[in-house]
């Protein structure tokens, strides 16, 4: 709108060596060109960590952004954004959480914070009345995630967010996450580790009593009220029973990773749906800021060995990577060792792949119980797996190899016990799916800049940029091509400051944008800015060793599978053909992997071409 009073971010940069806390205002241009959220903390990232810095260095940077919709009137409006150079793959890392606290942090003005440098002691940092402070946290040495915030909240008094991370990331487990209001957690690509490497505990956050800035506040209202009634309405059972009501679809596509990917038949299918476990167990809601949908529940377990135990009710992917994964049948040890992980601030991806390859080399020998300090790592053994994650979590040790997550760990142990490892050869481990039935994320995650999925989402999905789906899910060419339409729609998303489950109507949610913001984004602006993202993520990772090579999946990861609805369907020998495919129409050298000239200059990101060029 002309004549209006630009958008603008504040952001305050937290450096650890001294104690400074410094405040930079965004111009408007800036915003409009990087949003906030993951596209603008990548721009930092750029700007300020370069080449040879490591992820443990002081200089590497951890970001946590919101973005403009953050603390809003719109749906799951609670979110916030951690990005870093990552410890798995030693590359660009980003991860979402939800819950609180980026409401909270829009509710003192603060649109973002920037934390650099090494603390002298064990740190926290609070935010309040819209500034910082740092804060003595040695005492909170050792706790876990809930028992950090539950020893935080009685410090401070009042209502506040706390995000924390665990025994893991205090000893630099690579996969370790950073876990808040209870169940909230951003956990891939070991931001937790980076946490810890620059000892901080944890960061709180008190609500404030600031407003975001709206600057059509009647066409908000309106707008996020038709896009809440949408999302309730655009998939009823995901809406009544949470993320995992995609358990029994994607069962049925042969996508639920089984015993470390051995086979695709589960024999207890049934007790992990939703409809099982909140009819069998007790189950209350308990919503993040603002959700109109509220799918994340407490739980209780009502029958079996672990009868009484209260926690989370885990996602999809966590029921899937502790429970069926590990060859788990009974669902209450599955909601143990989610809430388990959760504690020890760990990625529960990265976690179940872990314990099932190890369960995997003992059931074959490839590894012993001395091996494993006299573990006996038996198929669906919940002890087990609870005890290797103690040791994991504390480096203690057979821990202290393992800590080092699934490729590093499988590289060290050679031969057949590597082959049986799944991961990308980047460093990271897949989501809780058997991708060898899913190839649209099989390719996204050997493919994306962070280490999890990258295209898609809630939406950039093919209905909303008038798109047709792929008539055959196992066709090399046709996903490939899918991927590279939909890329950089999660970034969008986590640019935002909301939910993505709260954001299934693409033109809905730009109204919503524009109307906080004065812009006037549509699709064509949304996809452009989500490519510019990918992009200079993608400049940031080969900055940081990327290579084409790296860019593919180990041997188990591409196997084919023997048994189950994607039985005899290999992804493997189509690999280079995929990878080719996306590279050309990304407009990316086909050869290399890296940016075009053309292609970058098309996103405005002439400023990498000097590095492209060395």
């Amino acid at each position: 709108m002309s004549g209006q009073t630009p958008y603008t971010l504040r952001i305050l940069r937290v450096d650890l060596d001294t104690g400074q806390v410094n405040e930079e205002i965004i111009d408007g241009e800036t915003t409009e060109t990087y949003v906030g959220g993951t596209g603008l903390a990548t721009k930092y990232l750029w700007d300020e960590v370069p080449a040879g810095v490591e992820w443990f260095d002081p200089e590497n940077r951890l970001t946590f952004f919101t973005g403009p919709l953050a603390g809003t009137r719109v749906s799951g409006s609670g979110t916030f954004s951690v990005t870093t150079k990552g410890a798995c793959t030693g590359m660009c890392g980003t991860s979402q959480a939800n819950g609180f606290l980026g409401a909270f942090l829009r509710f003192n003005g603060i649109d973002g914070v920037i934390v650099e440098g090494v603390a002298k002691k064990w740190t926290r940092l609070h935010i309040e009345d819209g500034t910082v402070k740092l804060v003595d946290a040695e005492h909170l040495l050792g706790k876990d995630t809930w028992e950090t915030e539950d020893a935080v909240k009685a410090e401070i008094g009042g209502r506040c967010s706390v995000f924390s991370i665990g025994p893991g990331g205090e000893r630099l487990v690579r996969f370790s996450s950073i876990v808040g209001d209870r169940g909230h957690v951003a956990a891939h690509n070991g931001v937790g580790a980076v946490m810890g490497s620059k000892k901080l505990k944890c960061i709180s956050v008190t609500r404030g009593g600031q407003k975001p800035r709206v600057v059509d506040p009647v066409r908000l209202v309106a707008k996020a009220k038709e896009l809440a009634r949408v999302s309730k309405e655009v998939d009823p059972p995901f809406v009544k029973w949470g993320t995992n009501a995609g358990f029994a679809p994607l069962s049925a596509m042969g996508a639920v990773p089984i015993r470390n990917y051995q086979t695709n038949v589960f024999p207890e299918p049934n007790k992990y749906v939703p409809e099982y476990l909140r009819t069998h167990f007790k189950a209350r809601p308990l919503a993040c800021w603002a959700c109109a949908i509220a799918h994340c529940h407490l739980m209780e377990v009502t029958e079996g060995p672990y009868a009484g135990f209260a926690g989370e009710e885990p996602e999809y992917e966590g029921m899937a990577g502790m429970g069926p994964l590990l060859g788990m049948t009974d669902p209450g040890a599955s909601v143990m060792l989610c809430n388990l992980v959760d504690r020890l601030g760990f990625d529960v991806n990265e976690s179940g792949y872990m314990v099932a390859w190890l369960m995997e080399c003992y059931e074959r020998g490839l590894v012993t119980k001395a091996d494993l300090d006299g573990i006996e790592l038996r198929w669906g053994d919940a002890e087990a797996a609870a005890a290797l994650l103690r040791k994991i979590a504390f480096r203690e040790g057979c821990g202290d190899l393992f800590a080092e997550g699934v490729k590093r760990s499988a590289e060290r142990l050679g031969g057949e016990a590597r082959d049986c490892a799944v991961y990308t050869l980047k460093g990271a481990t897949p989501r809780g799916h058997d991708h060898r039935g899913h190839w649209q994320e099989f390719i996204d995650t050997c493919l994306s800049n962070t280490g999890t999925v990258e295209s898609g989402g809630h939406l950039f999905t093919p209905p909303n940029l008038g798109l047709e789906r792929p008539k055959d899910r196992f066709d090399p060419i046709a996903m490939s091509t899918q991927n590279a339409n939909l890329n950089g729609g999660r970034n969008l998303e986590d640019s935002l400051g909301i939910c993505r489950l709260c954001t299934p109507n693409l033109a809905l949610t730009l109204d919503c944008l524009n109307a906080v913001t004065g812009w006037e984004w549509g699709v064509d602006d949304a996809r452009h800015f989500g490519l510019r993202i990918v992009n200079l993520m993608r400049m940031f990772n080969f900055r940081h060793g990327l290579t084409k090579d790296m860019e593919a999946p180990s041997v188990r990861y591409a196997s084919t599978p023997v048994d189950g609805p994607a039985a005899g369907i290999g992804i493997a020998a189509h690999w280079n053909v995929i990878r080719d495919t996306y590279y050309q129409l990304m407009g990316w050298d086909v050869a290399t992997g890296r940016p075009l000239p053309d292609t970058l200059r098309r996103y405005g990101l002439e400023f990498t071409l000097n590095e492209l060029e060395q």
